[in-house]
């Protein structure tokens, strides 16, 4: 393998895995055009953790219960494995056999906003905990979380090593790329949403809301992330009558793969509840959501549900979370780091100023609806 190549035919004719490698980076054209739009709107999502405040959260924090401070930092801890491991997994899986330059863009740049994930937990941790080690020193020691983390690596792993295995058959190796779009099809749509519905019931308690802002964030990035696992498939399936049968052939241990993450996630539920529920969630509210949302997820790719389900969703008041539409990252809405508490420097200083005509300076008191502001007319010289 090498990182120069010169290819012997159009990238509009190659397939999106297993064909000859990229060789040029162009975008005036590509074959599709779907993975490329979401590459732009996910640049379009930029964000940085370090803008959203969440200094007020560590005295909401201190005045939670046992048991919600249970709740909170295990999902925590969930959520750092999860995207540790799907920070690295598309990039060590599916770049090697990428033939496409817009899928290969896609998924290094899906790979990068799942490393932002993990830098916002250190965030929040940073903030909240004196000391980070309490969380990140135990995760590893947690069988349930580990078990989960090993669910997410099998199908990876799979296809890490059939790209390395010169004996594997075209047939079987795309078998592995179908499964390990299917992983992470589930981990994308599924298997966050526990701890995504805890966050955002602290919040609807007016509990913890730096934090729940961050996930709203990251569950905006995470339904991109969805979207992009789900219309990889359906090309494959449309594009290539291998696939086509693949999905046939496998089409039961797909069902049964997202059952898997569904009971993973409803066994999350009931160790969270163990000691009690918080206000406006349970264990059984939590297990029909997420069946709800499985459910959901399944049919859009084509996979029957084995779940008998409502049409609505069993919690509505997540719906204004999971949209993401109207979180605004920018300086008059969030916290830039030259002058957010806990930002890394402070740097400015009254001689900054002069020469400038009617500057405006904002900064948080609380909430994104309450400011002040500084104007500072022309310092004359």
């Amino acid at each position: 393998m090498t990182v120069l190549t010169k290819n012997k035919r159009s990238h509009l004719e190659k397939m999106m895995f297993l064909d000859e490698p990229v060789d040029i980076q162009r975008y005036d054209e590509v074959k599709y055009p779907q993975i490329d739009k979401i590459t732009d709107k996910q640049l379009g999502f930029f964000w940085r953790p370090e803008e959203v405040d969440v200094s007020r959260d560590k005295k909401d924090f201190n005045a939670l219960t046992e048991n919600e401070k249970h709740i909170f930092t295990s999902n925590l801890k969930r959520q750092i494995l999860l995207d540790s491991v799907q920070g690295r997994a598309p990039n060590l899986a599916f770049l090697p056999i990428v033939s496409l330059p817009e899928v290969e863009n896609w998924i290094e740049t899906w790979s990068f906003s799942e490393t932002i994930h993990s830098r916002s937990y250190t965030h929040i941790i940073r903030n909240i905990y004196p000391d980070p080690s309490f969380v990140f020193d135990d995760l590893l020691n947690q069988q349930n979380i580990m078990d989960c983390g090993k669910s997410i690596a099998k199908y990876y792993d799979d296809l890490i090593a059939a790209n390395h295995d010169p004996d594997v058959s075209i047939l079987d190796h795309k078998r592995y790329i179908w499964m390990a779009l299917m992983s992470a099809n589930a981990l994308e749509g599924v298997r966050f949403y526990v701890s995504f519905a805890c966050s955002w019931a602290f919040a609807e308690l007016k509990k913890m809301e730096g934090n729940a802002k961050i996930i709203k964030l990251i569950a905006r990035d995470e339904n991109l992330h969805l979207a992009s696992t789900s219309t990889m498939l359906k090309l494959l399936k449309k594009d290539d009558p291998d696939y086509a049968m693949i999905a046939k052939e496998m089409e039961q241990e797909s069902i049964a793969l997202y059952e898997e993450v569904i009971n993973q996630e409803k066994e999350w539920a009931k160790y969270l509840f163990q000691n009690g529920s918080m206000i406006g969630l349970n264990e059984k509210i939590l297990a029909n959501y997420i069946e709800w949302i499985g459910s959901k997820r399944m049919r859009s790719i084509g996979l029957p549900s084995p779940y008998i389900v409502s049409q609505a969703n069993p919690l509505p008041w997540t719906e204004k979370w999971i949209g993401g539409g109207n979180v605004q990252v920018a300086p008059q809405e969030t916290e830039i780091s030259s002058y957010i508490i806990g930002g890394v420097k402070q740097d400015i200083d009254s001689n900054a100023l002069k020469g400038l005509s009617r500057w405006c300076i904002y900064w948080r008191l609380g909430s994104v609806q309450k400011t002040n502001r500084i104007t500072y007319e022309t310092i004359s010289s």
